[in-house]
């Protein structure tokens, strides 16, 4: 019992050398579209499906920093007091291949930035940047590449209370999170050696945070849904290590009206697992899930869509695009983000 209060109170300290995200957070733009480097850790994550004369595809981008204050003390303009980490994946389901790749630096102006003051991520020729209204992605990555437009068509949706997103039971397990769904895309993606024309819709969540994870949180379960007729539906969960959740929430924008859900409106269900033959864990990649009663079920395009990102953010986790069935007859393309699957969640 001592042992573990010991362990607590350490991860408390360790959290409070951090600017900590509280209520009564206010998200202002375009600041908030930027870096928010006293924090912990941050990121922006881009999911969409494209459509392509070769077929259907989807991709992710994932820009992290994240702040290592051990090195704050460090003089030197080498130091490595801002990392920087990206993640990149084509989910090709003719071909039912997952094509990825990964980047990780230290931060240095020029080369490798999280810049503030708006949208501007980059390390090297892979960068996300806000720019004439719309996001301008350019990934030249191994075995793929994308280059593409993604432009907003509706407001920013907040998430949580006014953008301060609950995580856990403390008021300092948050984070200030927003979203921008239903992105119309266009562009063009390389794959196989050939560039095809793309358009399709995405999904941008951008989120920061000194404390992600409750202490009894291994994982999460996240959906984010671009719904036909132009909703937006996103859920999560918190698990701990016997598959309960820790919290939970959701967020539905029908016709300009937005319904936020707690912790007890939001469950979620495993329906199907796939197994993966490279790392053995088994994650559910079929997922039921109830948004205040009201059901929903997300199916892949494909079953692999396994990340291992251990060589730079040191996560495995599968993140893949899906198709929905909701209630009503409602119907939507997004992504499906599982977390947790393989041991604790670790950054």
């Amino acid at each position: 019992m001592f042992a573990l209060l010991a362990g607590l109170l350490a991860l408390a300290a360790r959290a409070a050398e951090y600017a900590p995200v509280l209520p009564g957070l206010k998200l202002a733009f375009p600041a908030d579209y930027g870096a928010h480097p006293e924090h912990r850790i941050e990121w922006w994550y881009a999911t969409g499906q494209l459509d392509t004369e070769a077929g259907p595809l989807g991709f992710q981008v994932t820009f992290f920093r994240l702040r290592n204050k051990e090195a704050d003390a460090n003089p030197s303009r080498f130091s490595p007091a801002q990392l920087l980490f990206a993640n990149a994946a084509v989910s090709d389901p003719a071909h039912g291949r997952l094509r990825h790749d990964e980047r990780i630096a230290r931060a240095f102006p020029g080369l490798a930035e999280a810049r503030t003051g708006d949208t501007d991520v980059f390390i090297d020729d892979w960068s996300f940047k806000r720019a004439s209204g719309g996001y301008a992605v350019r990934i030249p990555a191994e075995g793929f590449s994308l280059d593409l437009v993604l432009t907003p068509t509706q407001p920013i949706l907040l998430q949580g209370e006014g953008g301060y997103s609950r995580k856990g039971p403390l008021p300092s397990q948050a984070s200030g999170y927003y979203s921008e769904p239903q992105l119309a895309v266009t562009g063009s993606v390389k794959v196989g050696g050939r560039t095809i024309a793309a358009k399709g819709t995405a999904w941008l969540d951008h989120e920061w945070s000194s404390q992600i994870l409750a202490e009894d949180a291994v994982g999460w379960d996240w959906v984010g849904l671009n719904l036909e007729g132009g909703g937006a539906l996103m859920a999560f969960r918190l698990r701990d290590k016997d598959g309960g959740t820790v919290w939970a929430s959701g967020t539905l924008r029908e016709a300009g009206k937005v319904r936020i859900f707690g912790r007890d409106e939001v469950r979620f269900t495993p329906r199907r697992t796939w197994r993966s033959p490279r790392t053995g864990v088994a994650w559910p990649v079929e997922m039921a899930f109830e948004v205040a009663g009201e059901p929903w079920v997300v199916a892949p395009l494909m079953d692999d869509q396994e990340m291992d990102a251990r060589g730079s953010t040191g996560t495995l986790y599968w993140e893949g695009a899906v198709t929905a069935t909701g209630p009503r007859g409602a119907t939507g393309r997004g992504y499906l983000e599982l977390t947790g699957y393989g041991g604790r969640l670790r950054f």
